[in-house]
Formats: C-alpha cells, structure tokens, sequence
C-alpha cells in the first residue's frame, strides 16, 4: 500500500493511499480513534474561527472533531446533519448530497427541533475534509432552511482544488494522487 506523509496540527501522520477510480487515488484521513490529532486540529481550528453561537457537523467522520472544537470552547451543544433520520427526531428537513468518498447519492438530515434552536443563530460548518464541496453545500443549505446564519465553514484538509477556495479555512492542503502515487 502507498501512503502520504504530513503534518497535521503540528503531527506527522501518513494517510494510506485509496483508489477512487484507475486513474484518482485519495489520502484517507480518518480521525476516528486518534484522540492525539483529533484534539490537535480542534485546537488550531478554533484559534482561526470566526465568533459563532453553534457548530454543525456532517455524520460520520466530522462528528469527533465537532465534538471536541465544541467541548474546547466550552459549548454546550453542537448540531449533527444526520445520514439517515431517527426514530426520536421530531421531524426532518433533508437535502440531497453526493460525496467523493460515497458511491451512491445520499442525503442529509436535520431534526426540526435543532432548526428551531438554530434558527437566527451564527452557525460554523466544520469538516474533516472538504474535496468536491458537496457536503458542505448540503449542512450551508440545511443552515439556510433552518434560519440559521453561516458565519464560517471550516475544515482540517482542503482535498485537492478546495485549497484554491476562497471561503473555507483549513490547516492543510491534501493533493490527489495517480495510481503510482504521485501527485496529480
């Protein structure tokens, strides 16, 4: 397997290569599990976010850095965009999105009692990676419909021409790779 060293938040981590297509490979950066990197890119997020009354986060991967950026800031609730709704939701809003590392179109979900909290409030989108934009546009949308108002919209990586976006911060760029692992 090849892998892609880096620092992140000031630790060397090195990011397996995976295929998305023959010609596309990806440095999957998970943070599940890595208490040390999830604490660390936390920390620098929150020292470059703008002021914000809530986080939201996208379901999976960027449930434990919103977690951790809104229990570091003393938060005492942060929003979920949920994969697939609940039983105890009390009802839904929903938007299409399609991710590069998903095979199939999906949607996001927000339960209608955290629109209502969230509603005329400054709300920061945070995510481990930002690479098509995709989910991103789905939580802003799902802010948007709940009345929300979206002061920043931060990440950890900025997966190949998300660096070049003007309207995300993020700590470090991530490039995409050819099959032979260099990069594109």
């Amino acid at each position: 397997m090849l892998y892609h060293k880096m620092n992140i938040a000031g630790l060397e981590r090195s990011l397996p290569l995976c295929p998305v297509n023959e010609n596309l490979y990806i440095g999957a950066f998970v943070m599940f599990g890595d208490t040390e990197l999830t604490t660390a890119c936390a920390k620098e997020l929150l020292k470059r976010a703008p002021e914000y009354d809530y986080i939201i986060t996208a379901e999976a991967k960027g449930i434990p850095l919103g977690h951790e950026m809104a229990r570091l800031n003393g938060d005492g609730y942060y929003f979920l965009a949920r994969k697939a709704p609940k039983l105890y939701m009390t009802g839904v809003m929903e938007v299409n999105v399609r991710s590069i590392t998903t095979a199939a179109d999906q949607k996001l979900y927000l339960d209608t009692a955290d629109a209502e909290r969230m509603k005329g409030k400054r709300i920061l989108i945070v995510d481990d990676v930002i690479s098509t934009g995709e989910s991103l546009r789905a939580i802003e949308e799902l802010v948007k419909r709940a009345g929300g108002i979206t002061v920043g919209k931060m990440t950890v990586l900025a997966e190949g021409d998300a660096k070049n976006r003007d309207d995300i911060i993020y700590l470090e760029p991530l490039p995409l790779f050819k099959p032979d692992g260099s990069v594109i």
